[in-house]
């Protein structure tokens, strides 16, 4: 297969035997070969504290590999072309002597490092970014065109992602930073853009005057999958509202940008987190749920509560549900509420967006199903992305008059594009880190003011001191949460 035309790049993973470089960086870069977008010299090099040869980590990678992918998609030349791209470094990263030992790897490229930029990916705790940044610097590791890919959640709170953000910026300039929030890679997403400012059928729709509210719902199977140490002192909002449900919202409710320019499009999502309306002591009863999990039961298996978990702190007043209503002040979107829901050990594994367009002015037909009378736009994740618009017809037959019937217009990206096979979020997102691409990645101004939002609910929380509502494993919540949208006159979009 004919190359691509992404640079030649050396690519260092820090983190390279965790949990994420072996589900998701490698899978990611195996497909990128695969479909002719890695460079013919690229190089990757996993950096880790364990000890290991080139031959078993070569071998490592290759079981995740087959454990990650496809069989379908494992190509024999392919597997071992990517391999070959292959190195490994044992390093303790609090080590700065250390780091010398990727100096000398980028000039042992068969044509030295000369016009090779250097991707620095940190799959590691946000607290020791600043460290591998300042031992990378010290070491003369980097250079002018040296990038740096970051994971969200960068810091606790406001003053903490600070301190990260002013630990990686002492390195390097905020043009070299990639902050990751994987859900802006995904398939759908991209739609979303594409949806709202190529289509005047939306784009002209898409304001108070058209739309009643908005719903967003991230819903997870799993619990705290071992770990605890984070999530406790997380909770659902920092770990799931904070980064994906804002950002999610802000693509929703952006003015159109001038242009697809990463800066433009930027832009526009800060302005939309200056105007969340912030919350109070009032409006936090009224209008936010928490909630932590029980015992309870998923498809059909007996799954523990949260405070049953291997080394759970019995007293912890985490939440792991978070329900709330929520405005964005500004001309667009003037009195229309967006209603935000996540939490672990759900029904299902759910990400999706509903849009409610308003009802009719006037209304002729059964009154009976005025309830029906009003589209909406759904637009699916996961587990399967794809869009549909609910509209209404006339229900079939010659007994039925004009008696309506909800049905959609549905693309399931898998069924219209049969022998596409969509790409992971992280294949699309170190495809751009390479190209030199930001504009599906993370500003430092928006991460600020979304942590700026996310303080003021904490502290309200903190002050009235009420613990989390209780929930049962695999139910969809808090009862609070259904009383706190019905309290509206509206229901969550699978009680339809």
């Amino acid at each position: 297969m004919v190359q691509g035309t992404t640079p030649d790049v050396d690519l260092a993973i820090f983190g390279g035997l965790g949990d994420l470089a072996l589900r998701k960086l490698y899978p990611a870069l195996y497909h990128l070969d695969r479909d002719g977008l890695l460079a013919a010299d690229t190089r990757v090099l996993g950096l880790a504290r364990q000890e290991m040869d080139i031959v078993a980590f070569r071998e490592r990678v290759h079981k995740t590999l087959k454990t990650y992918v496809k069989p379908a998609s494992l190509d024999k030349a392919c597997l071992s072309r990517f391999l070959e791209r292959l190195d490994y470094l044992q390093l303790d990263f609090s080590h700065p002597e250390g780091f010398h030992a990727i100096r000398q790897w980028r000039t042992s490229a068969p044509h030295g490092n000369a016009g090779r930029p250097m991707t620095v990916y940190l799959a590691v705790p946000a607290s020791i970014f600043g460290d591998i940044c300042h031992n990378l610097h010290a070491s003369g590791s980097l250079d002018d065109e040296t990038r740096v890919v970051v994971e969200k959640p960068i810091g606790y709170d406001l003053e903490s992602s600070r301190e990260i953000n002013d630990a990686i910026g002492a390195v390097f300039p905020e043009s070299r930073i990639y902050r990751i929030d994987h859900y802006l890679g995904k398939e759908t997403v991209q739609n979303l853009i594409a949806l709202r400012f190529a289509n005047p059928l939306f784009g002209t729709q898409w304001n108070q005057n058209h739309i009643s509210h908005v719903e967003i719902t991230v819903a997870e199977q799993v619990g705290i999958e071992g770990r605890w140490g984070y999530f406790d002192k997380a909770g659902q909002l920092r770990d799931m509202v904070q980064n994906h449900l804002l950002q999610l919202l802000c693509l929703i409710a952006m003015d159109p940008p001038s242009n697809l320019d990463a800066d433009a499009i930027r832009d526009e999502k800060v302005k939309v987190l200056k105007a969340l309306t912030p919350f109070n002591r009032e409006s936090i009863t009224r209008d936010v749920v928490r909630g932590q999990y029980i015992a309870g039961s998923i498809d059909g298996s007996s799954v523990p509560g949260y405070l049953d978990e291997e080394g759970a702190n019995t007293d912890s007043r985490t939440e792991t549900f978070v329900a709330m209503r929520t405005e964005v002040a500004n001309w667009r979107w003037a009195g229309v509420p967006f209603y935000l829901r996540t939490g672990k050990r759900m029904p299902e594994k759910l990400s999706q967006i509903v849009i409610h367009f308003r009802q009719q002015a006037h209304y002729i037909f059964d009154p009976d199903q005025r309830n029906l009378a009003a589209n909406k736009l759904i637009i699916r994740l996961q587990p399967e992305e794809g869009i549909a618009l609910q509209v209404l017809t006339k229900d079939g037959g010659l007994d039925k008059g004009m008696r309506l019937r909800p049905g959609p217009l549905h693309l399931d990206f898998n069924s219209a594009f049969p022998k596409s096979r969509i790409p992971d979020a992280y294949e699309r997102l170190l495809l751009e880190v390479m190209k030199g691409q930001q504009y599906l990645f993370v500003r430092r101004d928006e991460v600020e003011h979304a942590w700026r939002w996310a303080d003021r609910l904490v502290a309200a929380w903190d002050e009235l001191d009420v613990p989390p509502r209780r929930y049962p494993a695999g139910s969809w919540g808090p009862v609070a949460s259904i009383a706190m949208i019905t309290q509206d006159g509206r229901s969550w979009y699978e009680d339809y």
